[in-house]
């Protein structure tokens, strides 16, 4: 999805300290929520979350280094490439810390064994958990910052490492939105929701998708919340999604072998989009422009035939022709100037489409 794509294009990942994976940790040490660090820790870890995200805003790539843990800065042009993209979105805007998670990875862990945290309350009201596949021993803190009252919000989270100086030092740095299309990830969930109880699965699936990345600020980090959002979004999950199988779209006179499809805020509102594989004949046609347009449209209105609720769920359609990995084609329509249709029909088959 496009989400994954941002994620890419705004995360800084450092691979010497922390490698983010998705096998199950075996390695558990100790974790303490915001609320059980003591206030001196919490006000110095704070000021050091501001410190590090203020040079972001002020350009100051040599002064976020210097405050980087000597064994990261090997590798530190994946945080100096994210900070550079990050500046012009957050220079002007205000900072929060919003969450503070301290960790400490005690000795004697295996070469290649993962590290687990988990953090609670004594009610057990919340519950987060940290997975790492590696971690030196040290103490170690996440910080949450919230860049607002810009145009694209940014949440941007910091992996403290302590020095053996008592120092606080930069380790992992990530960033993401915190809202795509005018709307957060809260919002999105909500209206999900509203389309599963409605049947239409297309729009709620996306929508929880979108939930999911806009409330999980990284991917090592988990939660009571963010497994009952993936537990009610895949119960959810359309069946017909293209992927390993391509998705046949059938309208009249034509027939579309759709590879793809994703979100996008390429023009600022939220889209949905579509990637096709032309036929011989429909490649064809693309070189005129008046029949790529139609033939455009075509696709735009069978596949909102097959699942109406994308009509309200998204401001509008794009639909990319692809040759291979070069696109001939593409088209983007607001909802009220695509035309409504009822004789489409939409079937998955067993051809294997190469993945983008």
């Amino acid at each position: 999805m496009q989400i994954e794509r941002i994620l890419k294009r705004w995360v800084g990942i450092l691979p010497l300290v922390l490698t983010i994976a998705f096998a199950v940790p075996t390695y558990g040490a100790d974790c303490t929520l915001q609320t059980q660090i003591p206030a001196p820790q919490r006000e110095e870890l704070s000021n050091v979350a501001r410190s590090l995200v203020s040079k972001v805003q002020g350009g100051d790539i040599a002064g976020l280094r210097n405050a980087t843990l000597a064994s990261v800065t090997a590798s530190f042009d994946g945080i100096a490439n994210s900070a550079q993209t990050l500046k012009p979105q957050i220079e002007q805007a205000g900072l929060t810390v919003d969450t503070l998670i301290g960790f400490a990875a005690a000795s004697g862990q295996q070469e290649g064994q993962g590290a687990q945290f988990f953090c609670g309350t004594a009610d057990s009201s919340t519950t987060v958990v940290l997975s790492f596949p590696s971690l030196p021993p040290g103490q170690y803190a996440l910080a949450i910052v919230h860049a607002t009252g810009v145009s694209k919000p940014q949440q941007i989270s910091l992996i403290l490492a302590k020095t053996p100086e008592n120092q606080w030092k930069l380790a992992g740095f990530f960033a993401k939105p915190m809202m795509l299309g005018g709307q957060n990830g809260l919002w999105y969930w909500s209206e999900a929701r509203q389309y599963v109880q409605k049947g239409q699965n297309w729009p709620a699936w996306f929508y929880y998708q979108i939930a999911a990345f806009l409330v999980d600020p990284v991917d090592f980090l988990s939660s009571t919340n963010m497994d009952k959002l993936r537990q009610e979004a895949e119960k959810v999950r359309p069946q017909d999604l293209p992927g390993e199988k391509s998705w046949t779209v059938n309208a009249t006179g034509d027939t579309f072998n759709v590879t793809r499809v994703d979100t996008s805020t390429a023009l600022g509102s939220l889209d949905f989009d579509i990637d096709y594989a032309p036929s011989i004949s429909q490649a064809a046609q693309l070189r005129d422009p008046v029949e790529a347009r139609k033939q455009a449209i075509m696709l735009m209105t069978s596949v909102l035939s097959a699942h109406p609720g994308l009509r309200s769920a998204f401001h509008g359609l794009w639909v990319h022709a692809n040759s291979g990995n070069a696109s001939i084609f593409a088209l983007e329509l607001p909802m009220n100037e695509i035309p409504g249709g009822t004789t489409a029909t939409a079937s998955n088959v067993e051809t294997l489409q190469p993945g983008k």
